[in-house]
């Protein structure tokens, strides 16, 4: 059976780009494959490789996992876990760093931009691409969805399960990459040269999944765009019109049409509507979940039980393979 893996870090509340870009094509994925041929995890050792408050975490992690389900993710189709609940992925990334260069390391564009040079940076940031790919090979996919953002990290995985077969047998499966490519960049509205981003702290161009209808607005209505007040402003060009480009790219995911929009305000009035209409399924289903964290927590135990039955094999094989 060949398996569809995904996971996000909880390091931050999930925003609409999360939903666009990740959840609906879960959802999709879930809905194409067969029963159980999805595992869509909650990556929250991840979340250590910076300083976290235990009880945000927790909060965090409740959330996500809420809106995990709220999105339309079913249990009765898929597997849904939590990676610290899944030893295999800590003992197989050490098996994989063990795998691993420093040279290549070195090279991660998260350690080269967040932590190399500075004193304070954990060992867990240098070293997470191992667990990354941990995260990966366990499952033996034959693809994996990823952003551009992670491609690298990707490609690493493939040259340490290369390296790994080549080395100490055929244990791995090598992935290939597939990166989506409809609603997988959402903008920030406030600086759309970058992606939205659920973990940073100026949070004014991020619209959140549980914001109420007023956030949305407020946020939309206040997004950059620029100076044009042409005929054929309202029009998409990624270099010279990021913001409107942003706008026009989220109104279309969102099931909108700018057809016979020529103005910037009926372009956000636009994009607000889509936006609301969009989100306002899933925090109802959200606060149908909420009232009940227990039927919640059962589900991604009894997927990270089954994540542990699937993964346990994986880990034999590597581990038997490099002599221990």
């Amino acid at each position: 059976m060949d398996r569809n893996l995904s996971l996000i870090t909880p390091t931050g509340r999930l925003t609409l780009g999360n939903y666009l870009g990740a959840l609906r094509r879960f959802v999709a994925a879930q809905d194409d494959s067969s029963p159980y041929a999805c595992f869509f995890g909650l990556s929250d050792l991840h979340a250590l490789t910076t300083p976290q408050d235990p009880d945000v975490l927790r909060a965090t992690i409740a959330e996500m996992a809420t809106l995990f389900l709220a999105a339309g993710l079913d249990p009765a189709r898929a597997t849904l876990f939590r990676q610290s609940q899944v030893p295999a992925h800590r003992d197989l990334a050490y098996l994989l760093e063990c795998t691993a260069y420093t040279g290549e390391l070195n090279r991660m564009i998260q350690f080269k931009e967040k932590g190399r040079g500075v004193p304070s940076t954990r060992v867990s940031l240098y070293t997470y691409p191992a667990l990354m790919a941990a995260d990966i090979l366990l499952y033996r996919p034959s693809v994996v969805p990823v952003g551009d953002d992670q491609r690298q990290h990707v490609e690493l995985t493939r040259d340490l399960a290369i390296r790994f077969n080549h080395t100490y047998g055929p244990v791995f499966v090598v992935p290939e990459v597939r990166t989506p490519a409809s609603g997988a960049r959402v903008m920030d509205l406030q600086e759309p040269a970058r992606k939205m981003s659920k973990s940073i702290e100026n949070d004014s161009g991020v619209i959140r999944l549980l914001d109420p209808p007023d956030v949305v607005r407020r946020r939309v209505a206040r997004a950059v765009t620029d100076s044009d007040t042409g005929p054929d402003a309202v029009r998409p060009d990624r270099d010279a019109k990021p913001g409107v480009t942003n706008l026009l790219d989220i109104l279309d995911a969102c099931g909108g049409s700018a057809d016979g929009i020529t103005t910037y305000g009926a372009l956000k009035s636009a994009v607000t509507e889509a936006v609301v209409a969009t989100l306002e399924p899933v925090q109802k289903r959200y606060a149908e979940l909420a009232a009940d964290p227990a039927y919640v927590a059962s589900v991604f135990a009894d997927g990270s039980a089954r994540a542990r039955e699937v993964t346990a094999s994986v880990l034999a094989d590597a581990t038997a393979a490099m002599g221990l």
